[in-house]
Parts: C-alpha cells; sequence; structure tokens
C-alpha cells in the first residue's frame, strides 16, 4: 500500500535542486537517499514531512498519517533540557503525565545509560545527541520514519546499536534514509534514490549494487551519447558534399537530399542526451613531500595516559614506515584520539617531548581533527589563506575555487559554512601545508560520497604515509593496509578490521 505518492515534484533554490521527481513510498520501504552536499536531500526530507513546500509538483499522503523527522541540528530550546524531559516533551501536553514509561521503553532501546537521563542535551556528546533526537521521534510512534544524517558523531556501537533498532522496527513501517555511510545505506535500506537536478534515477537495490548499477547506466549513456552525435556529425558531411556536388550540377534533387541530410542531423542532435555528470562540490587533493627516511615514527613501548596522566595502554615497539596507511581501531574511551594527541606532539615538538616516540627529522605534519578545531570561524577563507600560506589574493582564490568556494563564500566567516563547505577547506590548508605523513582524526566526517572517494584516491594516489582514526567501515576497508588495535591495556596489530567491526556490530 502507498502511504506518500510523489508526482513532478521539484525544488529550485537559485537553481533547481532536483525537478520531476515521480516517487511511490510504501509499506516495507527502506529508501536510501543519496546526493552530493547541498544537493537537496535535507530539503526534500523536510517536503516530506510537510515543513516547506515544494517549488512544483505534489505530495500525497495516507489520511491520518504520522511522519517522523529527526533532522541533523538539535533545536536550540531542547539543548538545557534534562535528556528525558526534552523526550518527553515530545509527546502530547496530556500525555506527558501518565504515558513517559514510552520514554524510558524508547531511552533503554537504544541503550541510553541510566545516568545520561537527567543531564541536560547541550552536555552530551554529539553522538548522544543525535539518538536523543531520534528518541524524541520515536516515542511519538510515527508511521514514517525520515533520517538525515542519522550516524553523524556515531561510533562504530553506536552505528551498531542504530543499525539493530532499525532492524527491530515493524517490517511494514517505510523509512527513508539520507547518509553518506555507504556501509550504513548497504545494512539498513532496500531501494536506493539518486537525487538529481534533471533526473534523479531509483533502484530498488541497496546502495553498493544500485551505485554499480547507476554507473552501468551512464556510462551506456555516454557511450549512447557519443554515437548519436558521431552519427549526426556523418550526416552533416554527406550534406555538405551533397550540396556542393548540387550547386555544381545544377540537381534540385541533391538539394532535397542535402536538406533531409540535414534536418536528420538536427533531430538527431536534438534529442541527444547527454550523460548525467556530477557538478562537484570542491576537489579534493593532497600532498606528498619527499622524504629519504624509510621509518618515520618508532613507538619504544609508549604509555599512552588520560590527560591527568591515568595510564590507558602501552604501545609496544612498533614502526610507521613509509606508505603505511595505518588505521587505529579500538572501542570509544580506549584512548584512541590521546594516541593520536601524543603523536602529534612528539612530531610537532622537540625531540624527547614524549617519552617512547621519536619521529625523523625530516617529518612534516599534515593534521586534520573531526572538529576542524585549526579552522577560525571568525576568519574569513580568503583571510586564513593569506594568513597561513604565502599565496598572493589571485592565487588564493583560485584554489579556495577549486575547492568548491564561491567568490561569496570566501568572504563568508567560517563559522557560516556548512560541515561539507568547512572540510573541504581543512582539506585545501592540509594540501597546501605539503606534508609526507598525515595525522587525520575522522577525516570523513562532513564529506559527501564524493569527497569521501576522493579522499580515498588521492591518499592511495599520492602513496601517502599516514595513521588515521575512523567509524567510517568502507573508507577503512578502502584505505587501510595496516591495523592497530587497542587491545586491553595494549596495542597490537591485526590483519584486518573485520573482527573488530563484527565485535561492535555483536555488543549488547
Amino acid at each position: 500500500m502507498t502511504t506518500i505518492h510523489i508526482r513532478n515534484l521539484g525544488i529550485t533554490l537559485g537553481k533547481p535542486l532536483f525537478s520531476n521527481l515521480t516517487l511511490a513510498i510504501g509499506a516495507g520501504d527502506r529508501i536510501g537517499l543519496v546526493a552530493a552536499n547541498g544537493r537537496g536531500k535535507s530539503t526534500l526530507l523536510r517536503c516530506l514531512a510537510g515543513t516547506i513546500e515544494p517549488s512544483e509538483g505534489d505530495i500525497t499522503r495516507s489520511r491520518g498519517l504520522t511522519i517522523g523527522h529527526v533532522e541533523q541540528d538539535v533545536p536550540p530550546a531542547l539543548l538545557s533540557l534534562p535528556l528525558h524531559e526534552a523526550v518527553l516533551k515530545a509527546l502530547p501536553e496530556d500525555l506527558q503525565l501518565n504515558e513517559s514509561w514510552r520514554v524510558d521503553m524508547v531511552l533503554a532501546g537504544l541503550d541510553m545509560p541510566e545516568e545520561m537521563r537527567e543531564r541536560p542535551v547541550g552536555q552530551l556528546s554529539g553522538g548522544w545527541q543525535r539518538l536523543a533526537m531520534l528518541a524524541r521521534v520515536s516515542v511519538t510512534e510515527p508511521d514514517v520514519l525520515l533520517l538525515d544524517e542519522p550516524t553523524n558523531h556515531l561510533d562504530l556501537w553506536k552505528i551498531a546499536r542504530l543499525e539493530a533498532w532499525l532492524d527491530a522496527l515493524p517490517r511494514d513501517m517505510p523509512v527513508i534514509i539520507s547518509s553518506h555511510d555507504r556501509a550504513f545505506l548497504d545494512a539498513t535500506t532496500n531501494r536506493t534514490l539518486f537525487l538529481r537536478p534533471e533526473q534523479s534515477a531509483l533502484y530498488s537495490l541497496p546502495y553498493s549494487e544500485a551505485r554499480a548499477a547507476l554507473d552501468d547506466s551512464d556510462a551506456a549513456d555516454a557511450r549512447r551519447y557519443q554515437r548519436d552525435m558521431k552519427t549526426a556529425e556523418k550526416l552533416r558531411q554527406q550534406a555538405a558534399k551533397l550540396n556542393n556536388i548540387g550547386i555544381n550540377s545544377g540537381s534540385d534533387l541533391l538539394v532535397v537530399k542535402t536538406k533531409q541530410l540535414k534536418q536528420r542531423a538536427e533531430k538527431l542532435e536534438d534529442a541527444a542526451k547527454p550523460a548525467h555528470l556530477e557538478r562537484s562540490s570542491g576537489a579534493i587533493r593532497l600532498a606528498n613531500r619527499d622524504t629519504h627516511a624509510k621509518v618515520l615514527v618508532t613507538l619504544d613501548d609508549a604509555i599512552v595516559t588520560t590527560p591527568d596522566g591515568t595510564p590507558l595502554f602501552r604501545t609496544g615497539r612498533q614502526f610507521i614506515c613509509q606508505g603505511d596507511r595505518i588505521v587505529l581501531l579500538g572501542a570509544n574511551g580506549m584512548g584512541k584520539s590521546r594516541m593520536v594527541t601524543m603523536l602529534r606532539r612528539a612530531i610537532m615538538e622537540a625531540d624527547g617531548a614524549v617519552e617512547g616516540i621519536k619521529a625523523t627529522p625530516s617529518l612534516v605534519l599534515g593534521y586534520g581533527d573531526q572538529a576542524l578545531n585549526e579552522l577560525i570561524d571568525e576568519e574569513t577563507p580568503m583571510r586564513m589563506m593569506l594568513r597561513r600560506f604565502d599565496v598572493g589574493d589571485a592565487r588564493a582564490r583560485a584554489l579556495l575555487a577549486g575547492a568548491g568556494m564561491t567568490i561569496e563564500m570566501q568572504g563568508k566567516p567560517i563559522g557560516r559554512l556548512s560541515g561539507g563547505q568547512k572540510a573541504r577547506l581543512g582539506m585545501l590548508a592540509l594540501r597546501l601545508t605539503n606534508p609526507n605523513f598525515y595525522l587525520l582524526d575522522e577525516p570523513t566526517n562532513h564529506l559527501d560520497i564524493e569527497g569521501q572517494e576522493a579522499l580515498e584516491s588521492e591518499l592511495m594516489a599520492r602513496q601517502a604515509s599516514c595513521l588515521l582514526v575512523s567509524h567510517d567501515r568502507d573508507f577503512i576497508r578502502n584505505v587501510g593496509n595496516r591495523f592497530w588495535l587497542i587491545d586491553g591495556k595494549r596495542l597490537v596489530e591485526v590483519e584486518s578490521p573485520e573482527a573488530f567491526f563484527a565485535a561492535a556490530a555483536s555488543a549488547d
């Protein structure tokens, strides 16, 4: 049974985000919504939720249908409320007194610790805030669920919890998920909608299979277009030849034939449709400065500690060598970020700054943290470029434009840019540092799938040496060639991340 019917839907905000979208959403549909940053995913979800009106077309909903919409950002009014109260207030006022047990059930289903439930929402981590917003919608028991980037800020354990929670929902409940997490989409969806300005593409397949089918379709369209253009060109050449003969011989028949060939060429050109060309959100490129050192960093049984000096684990004797792309694995709180911090300090400060960690003198660090703290919110991208790098105005503007920054964006405070725009700006700054070793903490945060794939390609093509922390399973699988696991109080090397992923998925 169809619960939502979309007909010829379109949204134009300065330029078309999407148009002529027709889609039936029915019982059991788990639809992955895929597009680059800023291309209309959140806008479409708001249209489905009824909070904004489309530019064209219409949406028909079944009578009495209730829609639960989990947006990306926490409403400011909720930040000061205790978690339990913030979820309770999602219920109608007349139900809040007698049905608060529903809140307890939802929070338990999402594994929310008891001690966290009275903490203000604004004091929770980004991951727990995401789950709190999901709990607010879930407690209202909607008929349809809309999720906008639900895995943002979630670690692997919370992602696994969310996947299990979605799997436990009633099978006939439609769910539409906007996400850049490829592995999450594969685990939770059975249909995929690729949102495009001209002709969106829908497949009754999860993301990876749908993406392969889409790539094949785009390649076939490109071949068809090239074939049609070649045929049209040949018709024009034949027409030109006949025209010359007709003029010289005075043959009216050849003149008519020439006209017919031209008309066929024009008809073929008018009907031919170029293959879809994805408009880039901005290029991601990396650099890899030369170094003759084979061993970049030596860890000699270093002790990784909390900021107050409490030991977390020992590294044992480890080496980071040229060409290593090491993924650091471990549950939250085990010390991944502390190890990254200690490595950074050992590289940036004088020899012996961190006991047990020694970097080669020729090492030049490229550091990227998940919060992009090296970008100053009050500063403009243009000002940041001129302050940090020896480039003139014209070069700075060209580099920013290549990273997807329009002239308008270049003059905006960085704090007003979207997460995706900030991520690309951070990647540009990394490239201009011209490092020979990258230390990356959640580098795919805020990057769309195009950006993730571009970063993967650059790390591989540049043969970049790096140590990274990530919760993105596909990124880890595609990039890593070594894997270090924090196992209790020690750091061990493992052959593959799959056992770690399985442990996260099966954790209670």
